[in-house]
C-alpha cells in the first residue's frame, strides 16, 4: 500500500479523540519539570505534534519510514520542530537520553512474546534520565479475551470502505484483526488492500513484575482515567518512574 493511500486509510479509521485523551493523561502524570519526551511507535505523528504544540522537545521513533514521512509532513504543516528517528523499540541504543518516554495505542501488544516486551522495558529504563518517566498503555486481558473476539465493524463513504473483523489468536490472550480497505482511485475504480494485525497481552501482574525487575516503580490506571483497573477495564495505563 502506497504511503499516501495508507495515510488516507489511517486517518479515516483512527478516532482522533484518542490522541487528546493520551495527551491529557500524559500531562496529568508527567512531572511538571518535564520538557523533553520520546514517543515510541509514533506512527503518523499526531500525538508527537500535540506534545510539541504544548512546548515539549519531542523525538518520535517508528519502525516504518513511510509513517515517519507522513509524520514529518504533519509537523511541517503544524509548524513545529520534531526529531524523527527510524528505529525498532527492541533496540533503543544510541538514540540519546530523555526525561520521559511514551508508548501508546497498545503498540506494545504487537511484540511477539513477553520476553520482547521486557526487552523494551529494559531499553526504555536505560535511556531514561535519572527520575525519568515511562508512560504506556496496553489492552487488558478482558479486552482481548472477552470484547474483541467476533468483533465486526464495517464503515463506508463515497471514497472509502473499511471492514474490520477480529478473532481469537492461537496464543493465550491474543487476537487477530483482519482488515480490508477499499479505496477509490482517480479512475473511479476501488482498489482493495488486506492486512492482518496480531496483538497479544499478558496478565496485569506479569507487566508489573517485568517492570519492577528492570528497575521501575509502577502505578497502574485504566481507560484514560486516574482510577485503578477493575475486572472489566479495557485498557491499562502504566506510569513508571526510574
Amino acid at each position: 500500500m502506497a504511503y499516501e493511500t495508507f495515510a488516507f486509510v489511517y486517518d479515516e479509521v483512527m478516532d482522533d479523540t484518542l490522541y487528546q485523551q493520551w495527551l491529557d493523561f500524559s500531562l496529568r502524570h508527567l512531572p511538571k519539570s518535564t520538557d523533553q519526551v520520546l514517543e515510541l511507535a509514533c506512527g503518523t505523528g499526531a500525538l508527537a505534534v500535540a506534545f510539541a504544540e504544548h512546548g515539549f522537545e519531542v523525538t518520535g521513533l517508528d519502525l516504518s519510514e513511510e509513517m515517519l514521512t507522513l509524520a514529518s509532513d504533519r509537523a511541517i504543516q503544524a509548524e513545529v520542530a520534531i526529531n524523527w528517528v527510524a528505529g525498532d523499540m527492541l533496540d533503543l541504543t544510541d538514540i540519546g537520553t530523555y526525561q520521559a518516554v511514551t508508548c501508546f495505542s497498545d503498540s506494545l501488544c504487537y511484540m511477539q512474546n513477553a520476553q520482547q516486551v521486557k526487552q523494551v522495558f529494559a531499553g526504555v529504563y536505560q535511556l531514561l534520565k535519572s527520575a525519568g518517566t515511562f508512560i504506556f498503555d496496553v489492552h487488558s486481558t478482558y479486552q482481548i479475551d472477552e470484547v474483541f473476539p467476533e468483533y465486526s465493524f464495517h464503515d463506508q463513504t463515497e471514497e472509502f470502505a473499511f471492514l474490520w473483523d477480529s478473532y481469537s489468536g492461537e496464543e493465550e490472550h491474543s487476537i487477530e484483526h483482519f482488515l480490508t480497505f477499499f479505496v477509490k482511485k482517480e479512475d473511479e475504480v476501488f482498489e482493495r488492500f488486506d492486512e492482518l494485525h496480531k496483538e497479544r497481552t499478558y496478565p496485569l501482574a506479569l507487566y508489573q513484575k517485568m517492570l519492577t525487575e528492570v528497575g521501575f516503580n509502577v502505578e497502574v490506571f485504566a481507560d484514560f482515567t486516574d482510577e485503578h483497573p477493575n475486572e472489566t477495564s479495557k485498557r491499562w495505563f502504566f506510569v513508571c518512574q526510574k
